[in-house]
């Protein structure tokens, strides 16, 4: 595992913020219709990392959490038992993945400290949806690989941090200390379910940090497989 430390710098915000395509909600309620029922038996095996993420939020008491692309709400709930302090807020673009997570957050007795809302992770209202502004941990698991736009994610949820807050964010890496092999072959599975790791994360996470004068950790989980970042926000 490696970590870096970045000082804040002024640096400009990325290029290339465009607007997810109009269809990207349809695409996702097309690809989980049917997956969405055993999504978390299967991605428990490769969505790597999750747990960690989790572990180190370190929400203060009282505090909110927000998860962009909170899928079946599998993260929220186990968020949800580490720090039972805390109120959690989810949003995602597929109206079939929030079926599934209401319904979790039913099951597990959560829904009084759980709110979901459907949005684009690239430009969404919190106070519209959330009746909040800002929260003091917004976490991205795995759903920048699969978000047009994805840069744009970024920018939103540091501009809905609180003060101090943190952004965390885990996804896939570049495998580079990986067999040529299991990168070939790992790429073409996730293909198939549009998901795309981002080369340029860690660049983007930099230059965006930079802009808002936050600091960044940035770590590389198995051997490159997956990818860990936490930005913090000045107090």
């Amino acid at each position: 595992m490696s970590t870096t430390e970045l000082p804040a710098r002024h640096a400009e915000p990325p290029a290339g913020h465009g607007k997810p395509p109009a269809g990207h909600a349809e695409l996702m309620d097309g690809v989980y219709r049917w997956q969405r029922h055993f999504y978390d038996l299967t991605r428990k095996y490769y969505l790597l990392g999750r747990d960690r993420l989790i572990a180190g939020l370190d929400v203060p008491a009282g505090g909110t959490v927000l998860e962009l692309g909170c899928g079946t709400g599998r993260n929220i709930v186990l968020a949800a038992r580490y720090y039972p302090g805390a109120r959690f807020f989810g949003l995602d673009i597929s109206a079939e993945m929030l079926e599934t997570a209401n319904a979790a957050m039913a099951r597990e007795g959560l829904s009084g400290r759980v709110k979901l809302a459907r949005g684009d992770a690239t430009d969404f209202d919190a106070k519209a949806l959330f009746g909040l502004t800002t929260f003091d941990r917004i976490f991205v698991s795995y759903s920048l690989s699969m978000i047009p736009g994805w840069e744009k994610t970024v920018s939103a949820a540091l501009a809905a941090l609180s003060p101090g807050g943190s952004l965390h964010v885990v996804d896939f890496g570049q495998q580079e200390a990986l067999p040529r092999w299991f990168r070939t072959l790992l790429r073409g599975w996730l293909r198939k379910f549009h998901v795309e790791p981002r080369e340029a994360l860690r660049d983007v996470l930099e230059s965006e940090s930079a802009r808002v004068g936050a600091s960044l950790r940035f770590r590389t989980l198995y051997r490159g497989y997956a990818w860990l970042a936490v930005v913090g926000q000045r107090s």
